[in-house]
């Protein structure tokens, strides 16, 4: 089973996480670099903070492309456009022992379906408003840019820290899948955030959060997605539509079966769970998922 980390949001000088437990710093700085120790000890956290406790959100959604109901897979978000990969083969799996199961990786038991039957998933579960995430989705477009050609990429949004409005960047996610626009926005959200702060839960000039009622909602998520060409009141009315609620939900359930508890991890094709500490590293990231993908598709 994958370890117990102190929830936080923060990469200050480690290989930050963000993780469901409110009563970690909400106060973390932008993460825009690797880190490389461990992770800070958990804090108070600051005023306009809910300290509910972190559950999954209560929407739940599904895109045209949704699995059947009942089904544990989601409807899968390929990597972006600018992010395709070359049609290249797998690397031979050659275990020289490096990875241990249990220590660098953790396996889903039971494992669970994928949405591209023939293709080997890997999968970043993730929010926008992770600071961890914001730092790692780079090596995330490089990953997704090292897949050989019997590999896919998948996003997952996680929703499990409503204390820091992660449910409604989920929602705002599930909706740019549904209208199409998530290769040309993914990472211009990110942007978005944690740059130039429209649609940043965090203070612009100072640490902490928003007060809640300056907390970014779904109707500003819909302005910025107009720059991808989406009206914003048909943005708003698919966000508040019956399959986004059950996408959300399906995400949510999903992501508890695997085992999930913090934020980005990554999942290769619903059997394997790691997070960047746990590899060692970003770049250690990269090579842990394309030696796991080689293990799948070598049958191991």
């Amino acid at each position: 089973m994958l370890k117990r980390l102190p929830f936080l949001c923060a990469a200050l000088l480690a290989l930050a996480a963000c993780s469901h437990d409110s009563n970690s710093d909400n106060s973390a700085a932008e993460a825009t670099a690797p880190a490389v120790t461990s992770t800070a000890p958990a804090a108070t956290a600051p005023a306009g903070t809910v300290s509910s406790p972190a559950t999954a959100s209560t929407a739940a959604a599904a895109s045209t492309a949704a699995a059947p109901a009942g089904s544990a897979s989601v409807a899968p978000t390929e990597a972006p456009a600018d992010t395709a990969k070359p049609a290249v083969a797998a690397a031979p799996f050659v275990d020289t022992g490096k990875w241990v199961e249990g220590k660098n990786y953790f396996r889903i038991d039971p494992a669970q379906p994928t949405s591209h039957p023939g293709k080997i998933e890997v999968t970043e579960v993730f929010s926008y408003g992770c600071p961890a995430c914001n730092a790692f989705h780079s090596t995330v477009d490089r990953i997704a840019k090292s897949l050989p050609s019997d590999a896919v990429m998948n996003y997952l949004a996680a929703s499990f820290r409503p204390d820091e409005n992660w449910p409604m960047y989920q929602r705002a996610f599930y909706t740019a899948q549904a209208l199409g626009v998530v290769d040309k926005s993914h990472d211009a959200m990110y942007d978005a955030v944690w740059k130039s702060k429209e649609l940043s839960t965090y203070n612009a000039t100072s640490s902490g959060l928003k007060p809640q009622e300056a907390w970014p909602t779904i109707e500003d998520a819909a302005k910025f997605y107009a720059k991808y060409g989406v009206d914003p009141k048909e943005f708003v009315a698919v966000a508040n539509s019956f399959s986004v609620n059950t996408q959300m939900k399906r995400a949510d359930d999903l992501m508890k079966a695997y085992g999930v508890e913090s934020t980005p991890t990554m999942i290769v094709n619903g059997k394997y769970r790691f997070t960047a500490g746990d590899a060692g590293g970003y770049a250690q990231s990269i090579e842990l998922t394309l030696w796991l993908v080689s293990k799948e598709a070598a049958g191991k």
